[in-house]
Parts: C-alpha cells; sequence; structure tokens
C-alpha cells in the first residue's frame, strides 16, 4: 500500500500529538514534583534519611524562701525501638515485657509498623529500670546477638516533690509532658519549662547513623528557679496541725493560712484534705479537681465573729465609739422587727473592750448601725472585701457582699457580726492585717523571685501598700483590744505562756441548698504574735467539724496555739522574761455528775463551764481530767438529758419555740433528739409538743419563719 502524502502527514500530525501530550503530561508532572510537592517530598525524604531526636529541657525548681527545694525535676527515660533495625519482633517484645511491666503483644505490635524510623515504648522509665536494659542490651551484643538491635533510651525529665503532700494546691502539679497541670505550676509555666533543643543526624535505610553524615545540635535552654515567700518549717507547722484537727474534730476541711502582716508575704498555706504531689490520682478527673482547687483563694465563706474584727476597728477609726463606753446585752436584739439573738447567755453591762472579748452580737449590731451604710461600706472597699486581694495564685474570688444600693439596716446589723457577707480566707486575713500592722492594706504575694537559667534575676517581688483603711492609733488600740480576747476573754485557748498573743475566735454558718444548715458550722481562729509587733498572723479554719461543740475557740484556737507556738520559737521570738506566770490548774473529773455539780467543781477550781445543751448528767468533758491548763479557761461539759428518761424509757420533749436554727438543733440534741427543720428564721411550732413524752433518738418537726 502506498502512502499518499495527506496520509503521511497525518500520521505524523498524530505522532506529534501523542508526543507533545506525553511532555506536557511529564512537564507537569515534573511542576508538580519539584514545586507544589517539593515541601513535602523533602519533609519525607528528610525524614528517611536523617533521625531527629528532641532534647527536653531541665524544668525549673520551686524552693521555699530559705532555699529548700519543694519541686524539682529528676532525670526519667523513655524506652525507644527503631522498628527497621528490629531483627524479630515477637523475641525482642517478650525480652522486655518483664522488665517495663507491659504486655508482650503491645509491645511487638509497636515495633513491627517499619513504616516508622522510631516508636515510643514507653515513657517515665526509671534510672534503675534504665539501668537493667542497658545491661541486657550490653550482654546481648557480647554474644553477638541480635535479639535487642534498634533498642535505645532517651533522656527525660520527672517531676519530682521531696516534700510530697506539702502545700499540694499551692505548688499544683505538672502533666506527665511535664507541662504545667495546676498550682503555681501551671501559672508560672513560662518560667519553670525552659526552652527544648534538638539533634539532627543522618541515617541509612536501617535506621543507622552515617558516620560520613552531617548533623545538627540545637541546646535546650533550662527553665528558671522560683523562690517562693513560703516558710518550709512554719508550713510544716501548719501541716501537721491541719491534719490533727481534721483527726480530733472528724471535719469535712481544714484550711491554714499564715502571712507576715507586715509585708504580705504568704508563709504558709495549706489546704486540707490534699493529696501526694508524686502520686496524684490521676485515673479519678473528678477526684483530682476536687483535691487540686485552692479553697483559700477560690472559697468564700462566712467568717463569723471574725469579722468584728473589722467592725471594730471602722467604728473605732470613725469615732463612733470608745474603749470604755458602757452596753447592755439583754440576750437580744430588733432591727426593723427582725431580731437578732446573741450567741449565748446575756452579757448584761458591758465595755466595748468586753463586748469584744464576749463577743456579743447586739454591741456589734449597734456598731453596724452607728457607721450607717456609707460609712460601713467605705471602711469594707477599704479593707478590700468584695475585691479580689491581686495575690499571685491563679483562682481568687472577690467574696459576695450585698449591694450598696439593695442593702438593708438588717442586713447591715448582721454584716457588723460576720453574717450575710462572704469572704476568702486570703481576704480575710489581709483585711485582718491591715488592723493590726499600723493600718496598711498590703497586697498578699506568694512568688518572692524568680531566676532564669542562666542565673539571671528577673524578677523580684516587693512589698505593695494598697491602702490605708485605719489611722496607726486605731491600729494600736486593736492590737491591745484583740490581746484581750486571748488572754481574758473567748480566745483564751490559742493563749501562750510567755508570749503577748491576740486573736478572735468565730463560728459561721454553713448554707445547704439556700438554707441555714442546723447542724454544719466553720470554727475559725484568727490570731497574730507578738501582739505589740506582729511578726506573724494566722487564719485557721475547720470546716464542719463533727463534734458536739463546735465553737471556733474549741476546734480552730488550740491549733492555732500550737503553730503560733512553735513559729514563734522557730522565728526566734523569745518568751518575756518579766511575763507574770500564768496561774495553772488541773482540770478535776466531772463526768457523772449532775450539770450543776459539775459547773460548780469547775468553777471552785477556777475554770469556766460550757455546756453543750440543758441536760442534767454530765457524760464527758474537754479537756480530759487531770489535764493542767490556765486558769480561767474553758472546759466543754457533753451533757445527756437521759437522767429524766421516765421510767418506760421516754423523755419529755423540750420547747424550743423562740429559739433559733441552730439553738434549737443544739438543745434537742442535749435530750439525745433529732430534728427535721421546715422553713427558716426562728421557731413557731413543734410536733411533738413541748412536754411530751418520745423515746430517745425520735425526729422532731419543728417549723421555722422568718422573724
Amino acid at each position: 500500500m502506498v502512502l499518499t502524502g495527506p496520509v503521511i502527514r497525518r500520521r505524523l500530525a498524530l505522532c506529534m500529538a501523542i508526543f507533545f501530550g506525553l511532555f506536557a503530561v511529564l512537564g507537569a508532572r515534573l511542576f508538580y514534583l519539584q514545586c507544589i510537592a517539593a515541601e513535602d517530598l523533602q519533609r519525607r525524604a528528610q525524614a528517611q534519611w536523617t533521625s531527629e531526636s528532641i532534647i527536653q529541657p531541665t524544668r525549673g525548681m520551686i524552693l521555699d524562701r530559705n532555699g529548700t527545694v519543694l519541686a524539682q525535676s529528676a532525670t526519667a527515660y523513655t524506652v525507644c525501638a527503631s522498628p527497621r533495625q528490629v531483627a524479630d519482633a515477637q523475641a525482642f517484645a517478650q525480652l522486655l515485657s518483664p522488665i517495663l511491666d507491659m504486655e508482650a503483644s503491645e509491645i511487638e505490635r509497636r515495633v513491627s509498623d517499619t513504616s516508622k524510623g522510631g516508636v515510643t515504648i514507653k515513657r517515665q522509665v526509671s534510672r534503675e529500670v534504665a539501668q537493667q536494659l542497658k545491661t541486657m542490651q550490653a550482654e546481648h551484643e557480647a554474644r553477638d546477638s541480635d535479639a535487642l538491635d534498634g533498642l535505645y533510651l532517651e533522656e527525660e525529665s520527672k517531676r519530682y516533690y521531696p516534700m510530697g503532700a506539702f502545700a499540694s494546691q499551692l505548688i499544683g502539679l505538672t502533666t506527665i509532658d511535664g507541662v504545667g497541670q495546676a498550682g503555681l505550676e501551671s501559672a508560672l509555666d513560662s518560667y519553670l519549662s525552659g526552652k527544648t533543643g534538638r539533634v539532627l543526624e543522618e541515617i541509612d535505610g536501617r535506621g543507622r547513623e552515617l558516620n560520613y553524615g552531617a548533623s545538627e545540635y540545637v541546646a535546650a535552654v533550662d527553665g528558671g528557679n522560683v523562690r517562693l515567700t513560703i516558710d518550709a518549717s512554719i508550713q510544716s507547722f501548719c501541716e501537721q496541725a491541719a491534719r490533727e484537727a481534721m483527726s480530733v474534730n472528724s471535719a469535712k476541711a481544714v484550711r491554714i493560712l499564715a502571712m507576715d502582716p507586715q509585708t504580705g508575704e504568704i508563709l504558709a498555706m495549706v489546704n486540707k484534705p490534699d493529696y501526694d504531689l508524686n502520686d496524684p490520682p490521676r485515673d479519678d478527673v473528678e477526684a483530682l479537681n476536687e483535691l487540686m482547687r485552692n479553697r483559700i483563694v477560690t472559697d468564700a465563706y462566712e467568717p463569723g465573729s471574725t469579722f468584728k474584727i473589722l467592725t471594730s476597728a471602722a467604728a473605732l477609726d470613725a469615732g463612733l465609739v470608745s474603749v470604755n463606753e458602757g452596753f447592755y446585752c439583754s440576750g437580744t436584739t430588733y432591727i426593723d422587727g427582725s431580731r437578732v439573738r446573741c450567741w449565748g447567755d446575756p452579757h448584761g453591762a458591758e465595755t466595748f473592750a468586753e463586748a469584744l472579748q464576749n463577743s456579743c452580737n447586739p454591741v456589734f449590731v449597734e456598731l453596724g448601725l452607728r457607721l450607717g451604710i456609707e460609712r460601713f461600706y467605705d471602711y469594707l472597699d477599704a479593707f478590700g472585701i468584695g475585691s479580689e486581694t491581686g495575690v499571685d495564685i491563679p483562682g481568687e474570688a472577690s467574696g459576695i457582699v450585698i449591694s450598696e444600693s439593695t442593702v438593708k439596716r438588717v442586713d447591715l446589723a448582721r454584716i457588723a457580726f460576720g453574717q450575710s457577707v462572704a469572704v476568702t480566707p486570703i481576704q480575710m486575713l489581709t483585711a485582718a492585717c491591715a488592723v493590726i500592722n499600723g493600718g496598711n492594706l498590703m497586697q498578699p504575694y506568694v512568688v518572692g523571685e524568680i531566676v532564669d537559667g542562666d542565673g539571671e534575676t528577673i524578677m523580684r517581688a516587693e512589698p505593695v501598700t494598697l491602702g490605708h483603711p485605719i489611722s496607726e492609733e486605731t491600729s494600736a488600740t486593736m492590737r491591745d483590744l484583740l490581746e484581750r480576747v486571748v488572754s481574758e476573754g473567748g480566745g483564751k485557748n490559742a493563749y501562750i505562756p510567755g508570749y503577748r498573743i491576740g486573736g478572735k475566735t468565730g463560728t459561721a454558718q454553713i448554707y445547704v441548698d439556700g438554707v441555714v444548715s442546723s447542724d454544719k458550722h466553720i470554727g475559725s481562729f484568727l490570731g497574730f504574735a507578738p501582739a505589740d509587733d506582729p511578726q506573724i498572723a494566722l487564719l485557721v479554719i475547720v470546716e464542719e467539724a463533727d463534734v458536739a461543740i463546735d465553737y471556733g475557740s474549741q476546734t480552730a484556737a488550740p491549733f492555732a496555739r500550737d503553730i503560733l507556738e512553735k513559729s514563734l520559737a522557730y522565728l526566734g521570738v523569745a518568751p518575756e522574761a518579766d511575763a507574770e506566770p500564768v496561774e495553772e490548774v488541773e482540770v478535776p473529773d466531772v463526768s457523772g455528775m449532775t450539770l450543776d455539780e459539775a459547773e460548780q467543781a469547775l468553777e471552785d477550781a477556777g475554770l469556766e463551764p460550757v455546756s453543750d445543751g440543758a441536760g442534767d448528767a454530765v457524760i464527758g468533758q474537754l479537756p480530759a481530767a487531770g489535764a493542767r491548763i490556765q486558769a480561767g479557761s474553758l472546759v466543754m461539759l457533753y451533757v445527756d438529758n437521759r437522767t429524766s428518761v421516765e421510767d418506760n424509757g421516754r423523755v419529755q420533749v423540750p420547747d424550743v419555740t423562740g429559739l433559733s436554727v441552730l439553738e434549737a438543733n443544739r438543745l434537742l440534741r442535749a435530750y439525745g433528739l433529732e430534728m427535721r427543720v421546715s422553713g427558716g428564721g426562728i421557731a413557731v411550732s413543734q410536733q411533738p409538743a413541748a412536754g411530751e413524752e418520745v423515746y430517745p433518738t425520735a425526729e422532731i418537726v419543728v417549723t421555722f419563719e422568718p422573724p
């Protein structure tokens, strides 16, 4: 067949078209590979012929004010393998399984993935385990065995807390990767963490380093060290006291805060319950979150009578009361038709100084009303009540104060003695420090200094004065008055022979589902020493103590005394050489006596009896018989009305009408009876009625209405 010219030209055109089409496809592919996919291909190629190892920096230490280590990083190891170098994945896994305490199947699965140049088998391995692996690897190499080829270890850091459960919520903790998770570990993570480094090396197809290959090394930058204002010794005193207070009082929680009142430096911070920072319950997220919360800065509470410190200072500073001004306590006072009762029996005639010693509610109602809304709120604002203190601890709350525009006279009256207002512990102690330090409101702080990885100081804290709520003269008067509270008044359980101690007790309400609980309270003691030149201020809070008498004078003050006594000795404050000798008396055994007999025996011994009800027979006492205590101290008498049980084994129901929820509950408990609350305010009726005979442990339904 003879090809004509047109046919030839058509075939040539077709061939040329095919050629140019292929050329275009190849050109497009080449353009894609060299331009569009170049970066990804370069990365993938580099991953095949290079190995990158991350160099973790050493996380900075957290130290106390004297250099005691509270948190540091120790060396740990990550067990890794190069799957392409592993000769027998199954044999490899069988060798490592017992040492690493891992399932062999899991190890085999990881090292069988040859698509990866390296895999992690286990992290945070101890030095001892790492040494076992190195020894076993050396033995196999000596026998020319390839069973552990591909195994290698990388160093990493593991956070270690030498003190264990010690300032747990303050210090916080890190994740397993060494990233701050809570507390100061989280808040200061940018200072503590440092910067990672890396090593980049060229390897062959089996992941082995090339002798002639290039390498790149970028050094890690270690984290900085943080020095706190916390004193490990004072912290340990508080930790021990908190544990004992939890145990003795069968309490739900205990919080203790210690500060230098002159500077605002936080010396100790304890929240119980807590946890060992080296062994946090990571498998229970809800429990861990609850334990990590620093309730000293995050949770507000009704301060109760410790708030009378601020009311007293405000009234004195405003010139509305004098130390020796006379008052009369009848046990009850009324504000706009609302009744306010004193916490105990009527105090009768008393001076203002004695009213503070007696913690007399009606007198403080009068002071609140004298101050008036505008002036009282000006003082509250000056003391920082209702505002954050600005402490350098994450999560601070501002407390709760009724708006000045909506507050009523009855609210003002209750705020004056520590109800209808909520403060955080750090807010309360900060304000109280302003009362006793000369009238200066200091900003509390816990981070004293930060030094970077090169040893350069990048932050050093200095005391900051936020304001001057009261005069220096008023402050001096308050120190004297609060010293009398401890030496002569309700704070006697915090008295330390030879030392001048000032302070105030408090017993606060707890709200459950929006209603005041009848049997759950917060006992507290706010104290300082020495009274003439305060070097340490302390707030001890015992929450929901499960004891018959849960006043702060009983649940908190004795433990504050223990902390103050140890701290003053530690700080080098010697007892006064010319201090008047303290008369000590032996507590008589009054168990089994009638209440009248027991009270008389204690008064004859120079002690002050306080009972938990109106029972006839004393079934227990605190302190125990034989203990030697300061003359005039309180002795708690636990009574039981079962001496009035009729022959049929029943008791007569007492009359609780006209009493508050707290008072009614205490009276019924003294008879061995339980109370079920209906409503809130003052008891208006009860069922069974007063005088009826019931069996002990029976439930009495009491109806309360607002006064």
